[in-house]
This record gives structure tokens, sequence and C-alpha cells, in this order.
């Protein structure tokens, strides 16, 4: 008896329902009724001979068979999109100047850009690894083409992305902070910077004394500094280094606001490969930062 061939649309569906946490939301984003990526969802399971989904109290989960068929969905898409990207990709070129903080560029943007390399290898991407406020200043003197960047929601040009809560971070193991009476040390980026104005008036409207400690222009020396006990900082907590900690209410430290993340191009029209880098960082920021609030 031949094998079934998966529908690919349904893998889609599925990939969705899972990334963005629901049913409603992941019809929504491909365009779809609910009801409609229902029926793919059953499909699926008539296919395979197996549930994909069972009921957990209120909530619905994957069964085995699921979670199994969600890894192979992955792949499949990937090599899928991959070829699909090799074949349009190739009519594509050009040089795009792209600017991001620091915090994201050891954790999941760089695999993205490469992956984004592949998908148009005549496209040629170069990188600019800055403080926010920098990479918008050479943003608007026409030296970068594409930024992302944190809390420049204000901004006409500014397509949020997700909401990040900012947090307070320590050295792992850190117990009590706030002690009476005494000056909290911090570690922080040299001003002008929002986490620091962020972090600071917090601390003053809770009546907390502190000092700046440790200052520095390097997100590097800034967690080594943390890290060494120097004094906690105030940043997104996003793909902390394992020798740090978040910190909050319980450490005696008060309640920060959040962080837009925002994307930002140049203005003019865009050329091709611009706009295929935009919506690639767009995805992959959501797939794994959330959807934005």
């Amino acid at each position: 008896m031949p094998l079934p061939n998966l529908d690919m649309d349904a893998l889609r569906s599925l990939e969705a329902i899972l990334r963005l946490g629901g049913l409603a939301r992941a019809a929504e984003r491909i365009g779809r009724s609910p009801s409609a990526v229902s029926q793919q969802i059953r499909k699926l399971e008539s296919q395979l001979g197996e549930p994909l989904f069972r009921k957990q109290g209120r909530r619905v989960v994957l069964t085995e068979a699921g979670d199994r068929v969600h890894a192979y969905a992955r792949r499949i898409l990937e090599l899928n999109d991959e070829a699909v990207h090799a074949v349009r990709g190739a009519a594509i070129d050009g040089v795009v100047r792209f600017g991001l903080p620091g915090d994201f560029a050891e954790s999941w943007l760089p695999v993205a850009l490469g992956q984004f390399r592949k998908a148009y290898p005549a496209v040629r991407v170069d990188v600019l690894v800055e403080r926010n406020g920098l990479l918008l200043e050479r943003l608007d003197r026409g030296e970068l083409d594409l930024v992302l960047a944190m809390n420049q929601g204000g901004r006409a040009d500014a397509e949020r992305l997700a909401t990040l809560p900012m947090t307070w971070i320590g050295p792992a193991g850190t117990g009590e902070v706030v002690r009476p009476a005494a000056v909290l040390d911090l570690a922080l980026y040299q001003p002008p910077c929002f986490f620091r104005q962020a972090g600071t008036a917090a601390l003053d409207r809770a009546g907390i004394a502190w000092r700046p400690a440790f200052v520095t222009a390097s997100l590097h020396s800034l967690w080594a500094g943390v890290a060494a006990g120097l004094g906690i900082t105030v940043r997104t907590g996003a793909d902390l280094p394992p020798s740090l900690m978040r910190l909050d209410e319980r450490h005696g430290l008060p309640v920060l606001p959040g962080v837009d993340l925002c994307l930002h191009a140049a203005t003019g029209s865009p050329s091709a490969a611009l706009t295929r880098l935009r919506q690639a960082v767009m995805e992959q920021a959501r797939a794994h930062l959330g959807q934005a609030g």
C-alpha cells in the first residue's frame, strides 16, 4: 500500500498552531478560517491514522504522535522553503546594511541571517552590532538600510515586532539584594541609555538608594561585571548567559516597564533584497520572541 503524501498546507497550519499558541491565532496568521484549519488537522490525522492533539484540562496539547509529526513537519517545511527561496532568491541581488543591538547578536538572529544567506546567495548583508541609539543615528544619516532596535516605538518608521519585559539581572545564585540603609550597586551602560533611565527611575520612586558602581559601553563587559558581583543591571533578560539570573520583587526590587522591539527601514523605495531581509527578520523575531502585544 503506498504511503500518503502529507499535505504541505496542513503541516504549515500545524506548525502555526504550536508556534502561535492556538488555532484561532494560527488561522488569522495564515489567512484561513478556524474551521478550515481544524479540517486540515483532521486530514493529517486521517492520513496518519493517529490523533495529533488531546485534551488536558481546558487546554489542548500534542499527543506523542503529534509531537513526532511536529518535529518532522518543521524539517519538511524548512526544506520546502529553502528549495523555493533557492530558486527565487537566485534572481535577487544587492547589498543590505543591517544594524542590530548586542542583545540579539549571539542568539537566534545570526542563525536567521545564515538561513537568509542560503536562500538569497546573491545578496550581501553587512551587519553592524551597536547600541540602539547609535544604530538609529546611522540609519538617519543613510549609513544603514535596516535597523532592529529597542524602545524606539515613538518614531514614525517604527514597526513593532514584540514587547519585551524589562528585568533586573544579577549573578546566578543571588539572594537578598536590597538591604536597609545600604546603597545598591548598579552595573550600567554609559548614558544615554533607556534601560539605565528606567531602572534608576524605578529605584528613585521606591526610595532605594543606588550608585553607578560599574559603567561600560559594552554588553559583554556589562555581563562580566554583573557576573563578578560588581552590581546588578537592567535589560530584557533575553538569552541571558548562564552565569546570570533574573531578579524581581522577591529580591526587594521595584517592577519595571516593558520595552518595544521595533524594525526600522530606510526611507524611499526599498530594494527587493531589503524587502526580503525585512520579512525574514520579522518572521524570525516573532517566532522566537512571541507575537507583538
